[in-house]
Parts: C-alpha cells; structure tokens; sequence
C-alpha cells in the first residue's frame, strides 16, 4: 500500500467516525480529499472497496497493541493489565452509529471482521493464560481455552450493550471493577500476592 493510499484511508476514517458510514458518498470523500472522483477510483474499485480498507486498517490499529504488549519482558498478569488498559482506551474510540451502518450495509464485511477480532483476542488470551500457569500465577487446574472464550465473550458484550453508558464504559471504576473481576478469579496463591502486592503501581500507569 502507497503513501497516497494510506492517507486516503486515514481521511475517510475520520469522515467515517464523524458523520457515520452510509451517509458519506464517494463524491464527499474525493471532495473532502480535494481530489477528484476519478482519482478516488483509482485507488478504491468502489465504496465497499474504501469501507473494507478503513475497518481493515483500523483493525490494525486497534490490535496490534497486543503484538507490542507481548513483545515485552512481562509476566502474565503485567501482560493482562496492559491489554486491559488498551481495551479501555478503545472503548473511548468506540462509535456505535459506525458499527450499526457497517452491520446493515456491508454485513459480509461485518461477519469478516468480527471474526478476524475474534481469533485475535481469542488467541492473545489463550497464550497469556498458559503463560501464567506456567508461570506459577494462575491455577492450573482451570481450563484455558474456556477462561479465553470467556474473556472474548465479556469483551465483545461491553461494546455492544445498551446498560452501560459511553462514560461508564471508559470510567476508572468499570476499568477496575472488570480487571479485579477477572483476575482474582484465575490467580494462584503466589499470582495474588504478587497482584496485591503490585496493584497500586498498575494504577499509577492510568
């Protein structure tokens, strides 16, 4: 992908998060670019084309936190909170009238990446779960491929719901009650006390 294409996409992301998906055109996007429509087509075959490079490349975005936060020297439960604090800062990105147009118009394209999300937030938490048995930090006896489907399935629940609020979702209290929720229920004896031990300086990364 070229430099031009990237900031194509970057441009109409934002269009996208403001004024939603349906309603932007292709004529709005060239016009917002300050190119002209031919030059739009040259880069995308259509606007299917456009919406699928967006979500792609905000896909990207989104999760290749979870690359970088497992290219650290972290133990597992430094690992989840890092991933927990992640998932919280995208709660804040989180545009609810983007994912109702892509989830009626482009519902192959929604199927795909919900999919694509999925294995990776699956994935991610499979491995950190072994990590910390094998770490000593999580009980062992607990079955990791269950406890991930779980986490995946908590996740996919807080962005689409309609008891919680935007500001609660993204509030320090949720972000805690959630972490603490999950976490004293996987931790072995030594991963508590290495938790309660080293909460206050996780909170200090807020």
């Amino acid at each position: 992908m070229n430099t031009k294409t990237r900031q194509i996409i970057e441009q109409v992301r934002k269009l996208y998060h403001r004024y939603g998906i349906k309603s932007v055109t292709m004529d709005d996007a060239a016009s917002h670019l300050g190119i002209s429509k031919k030059t739009l087509y040259e880069h995308f075959r259509d606007k299917e084309d456009l919406v699928n490079a967006v979500l792609m490349q905000e896909h990207y975005n989104h999760y290749s936190f979870l690359d970088a936060i497992e290219g650290k020297e972290l133990n597992a439960i430094e690992e989840m909170f890092d991933v927990y604090k992640m998932i919280n800062a995208m709660y804040k990105d989180y545009n609810p009238s983007m994912v109702y147009d892509v989830r009626k118009y482009y519902p192959g394209l929604f199927s795909r990446l919900k999919e694509i999300r999925r294995k990776r937030m699956y994935d991610s938490a499979l491995n950190n779960m072994n990590k910390g048995k094998n770490e000593g930090l999580y009980r062992k006896e607990l079955d990791s491929a269950i406890i991930a489907k779980l986490h995946v399935f908590r996740i996919e629940s807080l962005f689409d719901n309609d008891m919680f609020t935007q500001e609660e979702l993204t509030s320090f209290t949720m972000f805690h009650e959630i972490f603490v929720y999950h976490v004293y229920g996987i931790l072995s004896h030594e991963g508590r006390l290495f938790f309660e031990a080293n909460f206050d300086k996780f909170k200090a990364t807020l």
